[in-house]
């Protein structure tokens, strides 16, 4: 497979699982807001932490729509890879940091430490599947 083409693949995917969880994500705030309702999960939210899953959400959905007009155009593809790379290894950092400690690993377990690893991987493709820049001739 073409570099290039496995770029558009892994832009298009990652961007689609984003505005998903996204979307989710918003679901989730207005299921808490309904009249009786509440933020199901492993991790309790009160009313600060339902807002920031509806503000994730809505970044989510952003950030997958980046990537899938990415997958669409080389040069905004380009330009959003080492963005994406950084914001994934940020993802996976405080993930390790909540691994190591106790609260975060008794109510996830492991399951951290597998998020970490995914997201390194993740940054690592966007990085290495970079497109090229493109060659003027003069």
């Amino acid at each position: 497979m073409e570099k290039l083409s496995a770029y558009r693949i892994l832009c298009g995917i990652a961007g689609a699982l984003f505005a998903a969880a996204g979307l989710a994500c918003f679901a989730g705030f207005f299921r808490a807001q309904a009249p009786g309702g509440e933020a199901g999960g492993p991790i309790p939210l009160g009313i600060g932490g339902v807002y920031f899953l509806a503000f994730t959400g809505c970044a989510l959905v952003g950030w997958g729509g980046a990537l899938i007009a990415g997958a669409r155009d080389v040069v905004t593809g380009r330009l959003l890879a080492p963005v994406t790379a950084l914001a994934l290894t940020g993802l996976a950092l405080y993930r390790m940091v909540g691994w190591f400690m106790g609260d975060y690993h008794a109510l996830a377990g492991d399951l951290l430490r597998y998020e970490a690893a995914l997201f390194l991987a993740l940054a690592l493709a966007f990085v290495w599947l970079r497109p090229a820049p493109e060659r003027r001739i003069s």
